[in-house]
């Protein structure tokens, strides 16, 4: 039995970089219940590198930063590969100063609203010719968006306001019956994340935060993906699933207690 219901479903999964990345374990899923998936990529240069991890799928250039990238992609894989019965959004992307929030330039934080938040209101409404009636749209969100990591800096207010948008989409499509939610996921180990000053040290201190005392696995995150874009998820609209294995809700750990208090006393 097909329990999730996405064999033989078409998805087109946004934002592929390579194997670290929630975009190809999101595929890989897929893929393992009988889907087929379409990706994009932001550059040439990444679509050529990623040929080999793609498995046979069709993979696009789509720079969020262009103003014409998502109609350009409807009119090329929705024509081709549509109609959709969902869409992912793994897209992100800020310029890491090191500096205090307060210094933050403006166009240093217009450019990652625009790249990992409002895009998702164009490629929802570039794509929308080309979704199926009940299509799931899934944006990979953080789980940490009432605390202020500083390593993260001007990430976690851009991330707040994907989860606004994804609540006004929610509404926006709800005559057509088109699903969105977002998955706020943990500290992951991936290839872009390794990128942000300080945040290996956050990424080890977070795994100690966990109940299991082992940190989440990308492939955790893509399976949550996969059960919202899923009709198992029909009754779920316009909410947050957070994936984190207990962090957030385990800031007394006895464990991390003790070593902060007392770093010598081991």
């Amino acid at each position: 039995m097909n329990y999730l219901g996405v064999q033989g479903g078409r998805f087109l999964v946004c934002g592929l970089a390579n194997r670290r990345s929630v975009a190809w374990h999101v595929g890989q899923a897929l893929m393992a219940e009988g889907a087929s998936v379409v990706y994009t990529v932001h550059s040439e240069e990444r679509r050529r590198a990623v040929e080999d991890i793609a498995g046979g799928a069709p993979v696009y250039v789509c720079d969020a930063e262009r103003p014409e990238a998502f109609e350009d992609l409807a009119a090329v894989a929705g024509s081709a590969h549509g109609p959709f019965a969902g869409l992912v959004h793994s897209i992100a992307y800020a310029r890491y100063s090191g500096k205090a929030f307060h210094e933050t330039r403006r166009e240093d934080f217009l450019q990652a609203a625009l790249v990992s938040a409002f895009s998702l209101v164009e490629l929802a409404r570039a794509l929308r010719p080309h979704l199926e009636p009940g299509a799931g749209v899934v944006a990979v969100s953080i789980s940490s968006l009432t605390v202020t990591p500083a390593a993260y800096g001007l990430m976690s207010p851009v991330k707040a306001a994907l989860e606004g948008i994804v609540r006004h989409l929610a509404k926006s499509y709800s005559g057509a019956g088109v699903r969105f939610n977002t998955v706020n996921a943990g500290p992951l180990r991936t290839r872009s994340a390794a990128g942000i000053p300080g945040y290996m040290d956050n990424y080890l201190y977070a795994e100690k935060l966990t109940f299991r005392k082992k940190a989440l696995e990308t492939r955790e995150v893509a399976d949550a993906v996969l059960f919202l874009l899923s009709r198992r998820a029909s009754g779920i609209n316009g909410a947050g699933l957070t994936v984190d294995a207990g962090l957030g809700l385990n800031g007394f750990d006895e464990e991390v207690v003790r070593l902060a208090t007392r770093p010598h006393a081991l």
